[in-house]
């Protein structure tokens, strides 16, 4: 969808509740029906007839692109160029766009509307992938990977940091405070994004991950590719990933009762006594014994294994020493892997 470049804005004129799902990467949402609106029209349509829907949803639509008239598009100056889209391109962008051509703006309606840019998403999630070389990176839980990852970003490298699209940390505990997950479809839009906004002459950079992070998935063939790529193996001092965590981590530590809900559904994992004593340092409030636990006991095994399972440049993997957990270490390591 190369065309979406020619244009200054997209504009998302479908319900809040149909944006919230999934949209465009960057667009704006001016609906010209809300949710409530496009519910009742909905219901006009099926109870009355479609003469008496579009005669309400034609009012309805004309007072809402007013109100965007006179607020959000009120700075534009004649040289804006918008593309409008809906769910099919139909009534609700033709509508938009012929008003905004109106007044004299060079608007376009996408073809097909959200549902063709859907298709294409899925389509190029097949195919983008295999354009780039992936360098990943490996470490066990508390190395710094995401850190790892910005300090990269912030030294110019080509970064995909699907936890950070996701939402997500990637295990149990990996919920971040007063931050929801993205849709599944959602998700998949940031990842083309991110995708299609590389250069393939260059390396990307990306944490190794496992097929779900939280509860979304991450694309087939991008984990392929990541799965038969180059890894690269953070080591950090045990001692020092605990600090880490217990600074990562304290919004956890705060809400104990939270913390020992989540730990009591890794049950399935390990015995009774194992997660007894985890709850007993909880209720003691002993962090450092806590977290060393948990690394030697769960994490530390569990991420072995998937990753021999899965990575096979794990052996071959070249390693990057980051023996204090913080910005400065996290940049020497940014440094050392871009040759600076």
């Amino acid at each position: 969808m190369a065309e979406l470049d020619d244009f200054d804005e997209v504009v998302d004129v479908r319900s809040p509740a149909e944006f919230a799902i999934d949209h465009l990467p960057g667009a704006v949402n001016c609906p010209v029906l809300d949710n409530e609106e496009r519910a009742r029209v909905g219901t006009i349509y099926k109870q009355v007839s479609p003469f008496e829907a579009r005669k309400v949803g034609a009012a309805l639509v004309a007072k809402n692109i007013a109100r965007h008239l006179e607020t959000h598009f009120a700075s534009r100056d004649q040289r804006w160029k918008p593309l409008i889209y809906c769910w099919r391109g139909g009534k609700r962008s033709g509508s938009m766009a012929l008003v905004l051509r109106d007044i004299g703006w060079d608007a376009a309606a996408l073809q097909g509307g959200y549902q063709s840019y859907r298709r294409a998403v899925l389509a190029q999630l097949d195919e983008l992938p295999s354009r780039f070389g992936y360098s990943v990176i490996c470490g066990p839980t508390g190395s710094g990977k995401s850190r790892l990852l910005q300090a990269l970003a912030a030294r110019g490298a080509q970064v995909l940091d699907l936890e950070a699209l996701a939402k997500h940390r990637g295990s149990v505990l990996g919920d971040l405070p007063g931050d929801s997950q993205p849709s599944q479809k959602m998700f998949e839009s940031l990842v083309w994004h991110a995708l299609r906004n590389f250069d393939a002459t260059r390396p990307v950079f990306v944490e190794a991950e496992s097929k779900r992070i939280g509860s979304l998935r991450v694309p087939e063939r991008l984990l392929e590719r990541m799965r038969a790529s180059n890894c690269v193996r953070i080591h950090a001092p045990n001692t020092e990933r605990v600090r880490f965590l217990i600074g990562e981590y304290r919004h956890l530590l705060e809400e104990p009762a939270w913390l020992k809900t989540l730990l009591l559904r890794l049950t399935a994992l390990h015995s009774k006594e194992t997660v007894g004593r985890w709850i007993a340092q909880i209720d003691a409030g002993d962090w450092q014994a806590l977290v060393t636990d948990l690394l030697a006991t769960h994490y530390d095994p569990a991420y072995l294994r998937s990753m021999e399972r899965n990575y096979a440049g794990l052996p071959g993997a070249a390693a990057i020493d980051v023996p204090r957990l913080d910005d400065t270490g996290f940049d020497s390591g940014a440094r050392a892997l871009l040759g600076r």
